[in-house]
């Protein structure tokens, strides 16, 4: 079991940048592979970034392939998401995703946090 809690959403201008943590409960935080999925009202959650648990694999979408980074640091338990040169269109509900594998976690991961928002404006 691990329980996710997201931080670091918000307003921010087009072409700006916002730093999202997902810090998670447990002590087995470097056995999952972690990611992070966003939904925009109307549309499908879409998987964003994941990256495995030693950290040494990461896969994006292309859309945000060059702009987000995504990052973990076991000893804090918390995975990052550096999101660079945003765009209107990058406006959703951003949530962390935890699973015990990597390709699993990008289709349909066992863990979820809440979500933070992220809204950027045009």
């Amino acid at each position: 079991q691990v329980q996710l809690v997201e931080s670091g959403g918000g307003l921010v201008q087009a072409g700006g940048s916002l730093r999202l943590s997902c810090a998670a409960s447990g002590r087995t935080f470097s056995t999952y592979a972690l990611g992070w999925f966003r939904q925009a009202p109307g549309n499908e959650r879409e998987f964003v970034a994941a990256i495995s648990r030693s950290g040494s694999n990461s896969d994006y979408a292309d859309s945000v392939k060059g702009r987000f980074t995504i990052s973990r640091d076991n000893a804090k338990n918390t995975v990052y998401l550096q999101m660079n040169s945003l765009k209107p269109e990058d406006t959703a509900v951003y949530l962390c995703a935890a699973d015990s594998d990597l390709y699993t976690l990008m289709e349909d991961p066992d863990y979820w946090g809440q979500g933070t928002q992220v809204t950027v404006s045009s």
